[in-house]
Order: structure tokens, then C-alpha cells, then sequence
């Protein structure tokens, strides 16, 4: 009687902690702010975004600097695409005044007119005009 009970109860735990798992969604819709100025920023960080595993859509808008993508949850997580977009020299922007620096190793190898972090490029690049006025 003891094995059967015991068998039961550790049938109802195993049923219980399998109902705990997050299911993952193979489409899921995300989105983020990724920091960048131009055309070239926008293929660098797209192209970033697409070769991490699972990501099957990726658009950057320069206007908005925000990132949308369709990911495959099981295969990948959104710190692996922000990793890739680190590693080419582009900070991810997440909540009010917090933002993941890419290293400056990472950040020297982007192209001369893709220095988002001077002032002087920026205000030669007519989109980052707008960004000056969201800071205002």
C-alpha cells in the first residue's frame, strides 16, 4: 500500500511540475530600441539580429530606433539577439535611462560616420536631428 501511495504521489508532483514550464512561443513578436544613426547602421544591426538561431524576421527603424522581430522563443532568447547586436558596436536602449554599452572595441569598429555617441555625427546625420529633440 505504501508503494502505491508513494508511486501517486510522486506521479502528482512530476503532472504538477509539468504544468509549471513556460511555453514558448515559436513566433513571438518582440521588440526593443537598438541605438544607431544611418542606412548602415540599420543592415549592421538587422543583419546582427537575423544570424542569431531562431530569428526569422528583423526590422530597425532609424527614425524610432526601435527593433522589431519574430523569433523563435525554444531556439533562442532575446539576451542572445541583444549579445549579437552588442558585438557589432550598437547599444541596446532598454528602459529610461538604461541602456546595455557595447564595448568600445566594438563600438571603434563600426564605420566613421556611424558614431552614434558624437555629437558632431550625429548632428550631421538629418535623423539623429530627431533625436536630439526626444532628449529636449
Amino acid at each position: 500500500m505504501k508503494k502505491i501511495i508513494l508511486v501517486f504521489s510522486l506521479f502528482l508532483i512530476g503532472f504538477s511540475v509539468q504544468s509549471q514550464e513556460v511555453i514558448k512561443n515559436k513566433n513571438a513578436k518582440i521588440s526593443f530600441k537598438v541605438d544607431g544613426i544611418c542606412g548602415m547602421c540599420k543592415k549592421r544591426i538587422e543583419t546582427a539580429a537575423l544570424k542569431t538561431k531562431g530569428v526569422k524576421f528583423a526590422v530597425w527603424s532609424v527614425e524610432t530606433h526601435q527593433l522589431n522581430l519574430i523569433m523563435d522563443e525554444r531556439k533562442s532568447d532575446v539576451a542572445a539577439v541583444q549579445k549579437n547586436i552588442l558585438a557589432v558596436g550598437h547599444d541596446v536602449l532598454l528602459e529610461e535611462d538604461k541602456k546595455l554599452e557595447a564595448t568600445t572595441e566594438a563600438y571603434n569598429s563600426v564605420h566613421p560616420c556611424c558614431k552614434y555617441r558624437e555629437d558632431e555625427i550625429v548632428k550631421e546625420h538629418s535623423g539623429e536631428l530627431k533625436k536630439q529633440k526626444k532628449k529636449n
